[in-house]
C-alpha cells in the first residue's frame, strides 16, 4: 500500500497482520531501546525494523541496527534517507539513497475518527473548512485522520532536513482526491515557516500522495533535489 505512493527509487517493505512469524530479530542496540517497553510497543518496534532490515537488503545495503536519535527520530545508514509507520496490524519501512531524494515520511492509520479534541489541536482553520467540503462531497473516508496521517508524513520528511520541530499549525496541507480513485489523492503542505534549503534552494512546500484501502489510511511525502 505504501509502495504504491513512492516513486520507483525507493523501496518499501510492508508487514500485515498479528504474526511474528519470519520477523528478523533485534540487534543489541535496538534491543535497549525497548528492554523496558509493554509488549505491544515492543512487537511494532520489532517488526517495523524488520522491515527496515529487508529494505537494506532490497537496496544492496548491509543490514545494519536502526538506532533513535533526537525526538526519538530513526538513525539511517550513512547514504539513505528512510521512514518508518506503524499502526494496528500494519507495519511498514520505505528506504532510499539520498542521491535519488532528499527525504520522505511516511504514515499509516486506521480509516476511524480520531479522538476527541485532537483535530482541533492539529488543524487549521482553513483546513477545517476543506475538511468539511471533503466530507459532504466523499463521504467513507475520515478525512481528520487523513490530514493527521499527512502532518506526521511532513514531519517526517522535514526533521532529517532541519533537525527542528514542526507544529501540527505550521503546515498548512490541501488534500486533493483523484478523479479516477476517490479513494486516492494527492497532498500540497505549504510550509507557514521557513522551510529547509535543498541543492542551495529554500522549499516553501512538500508534495505527497494518499490512499485509503482495506481499513487504513496511509500517505507520503517526497521530497526531490531541485
Amino acid at each position: 500500500m505504501i509502495e504504491e505512493l513512492l516513486p520507483d527509487t525507493v523501496v518499501a517493505v510492508e508487514a500485515c497482520g498479528h504474526d511474528d512469524a519470519g520477523h528478523l530479530p533485534l540487534y543489541p542496540e535496538e534491543e535497549a531501546i525497548v528492554a523496558r517497553a509493554v509488549a505491544k510497543r515492543r512487537r511494532e518496534f520489532t517488526v517495523v525494523r524488520s522491515c527496515a532490515r529487508r529494505a537494506m537488503e532490497k537496496l544492496g545495503v548491509p543490514p545494519q541496527p536502526v538506532t533513535t536519535g533526537e525526538r526519538g527520530a530513526p538513525r539511517w545508514p550513512a547514504g539513505l534517507a528512510g521512514s518508518m509507520t506503524h499502526c494496528d496490524g500494519y507495519c511498514a519501512a520505505a528506504l532510499v539513497r539520498l542521491t535519488d531524494l532528499a527525504s520522505l515520511g511516511i504514515d499509516a492509520e486506521p480509516d476511524g475518527p480520531l479522538p476527541d479534541g485532537v483535530l482541533e489541536s492539529i488543524a487549521l482553520p482553513a483546513e477545517t473548512a476543506r475538511l468539511r467540503r471533503l466530507d459532504g462531497a466523499r463521504p467513507g473516508i475520515h478525512w481528520e485522520r487523513l490530514l493527521f496521517s499527512a502532518k506526521e508524513s511532513v514531519y517526517k520528511a522535514w526533521y532529517p532536513l532541519t533537525g527542528r520541530w514542526l507544529d501540527f499549525t505550521e503546515a498548512d496541507i490541501e488534500i486533493a482526491v483523484d478523479p479516477a480513485d476517490p479513494r486516492r489523492g494527492t497532498l500540497r503542505a505549504v510550509l507557514l515557516v521557513p522551510g529547509p534549503t535543498v541543492d542551495g534552494r529554500r522549499l516553501s512546500h512538500f508534495d505527497g500522495r494518499w490512499t485509503a484501502r482495506d481499513g487504513l489510511l496511509a500517505t507520503a511525502i517526497t521530497v526531490p533535489h531541485t
